[in-house]
């Protein structure tokens, strides 16, 4: 199998090493975005060169592969996970998976709320990405599930940080998170995380269960 998997990489231009580094960064990201970074850009394309390979790789270990060329994304999600665009199994293994906290659960909720506004309201970028600032983030989350942004400025650049992170948002790394002038901007790849149906019956239980209570998971 290893012989086999090198004469297809030999075929395509890509050494082990570099199909090595593409599937230890996808993995253990769970995401890559081509507008993201030089490296990213770097690891997006090959992907591109090996496309088959990395599927293949992945459909033995039971991980879903979620490709988005509009948006020049990869996302892996966790066997049995929910994913738009692609067929449900009856996989329940939760091995993969990452926790999210509830007011990480709240925030994408509202996020993909937000982004759905823009999308009907024709308010994205070239990008398809939406523009909105804390203030009116703060607000929606305060009339959908009840609850605010974090008190502290601490607290708030982490969660912000992990959004970041799921490259689900960008925003300044050093943002002012106090500043009624503060943005951020809510990237496309945040329809592949939550789905329609989840957004439905997780905003309920998002404003229903304890803040400190993580319950939700994703890839």
């Amino acid at each position: 199998m290893r012989e086999a998997l090198q004469a297809r990489l030999d075929e395509r231009g890509v050494s082990s090493a570099e199909f090595s580094d593409l599937m230890i960064r996808l993995l253990d990201r769970g995401v890559l975005c081509r507008d993201e970074s030089k490296r990213e850009a770097e690891l997006y394309d090959r992907f591109l060169q090996v496309r088959e390979l990395v599927e293949d790789y992945l459909a033995v270990l039971r991980i879903r592969l979620l490709h988005e060329p509009r948006f020049n994304l990869l996302r892996v999600f966790p066997p049995g996970a929910e994913v738009p665009g692609l067929p449900d199994t009856e996989d329940d293994s939760h091995a993969l998976r990452q926790r999210l906290s509830q007011q990480e659960v709240a925030l994408i909720l509202v996020l993909r709320a937000e982004y759905d506004k823009s999308l009907r309201e024709g308010q994205l970028d070239e990008h398809g990405q939406a523009l909105l600032s804390l203030e009116a983030l703060n607000l929606s989350m305060r009339n959908l599930l009840g609850r605010s942004l974090p008190e502290t400025a601490t607290e708030r650049q982490a969660l912000l940080r992990r959004l970041r992170q799921l490259r689900l948002i960008r925003s300044p790394a050093e943002m002012d998170t106090d500043s009624e002038e503060a943005w951020l901007t809510i990237r496309p790849g945040i329809i592949s995380l939550v789905t329609d149906t989840a957004l439905a019956q997780l905003a309920p239980q998002a404003a229903e269960q304890p803040e400190d209570q993580p319950e939700y998971e994703t890839p």
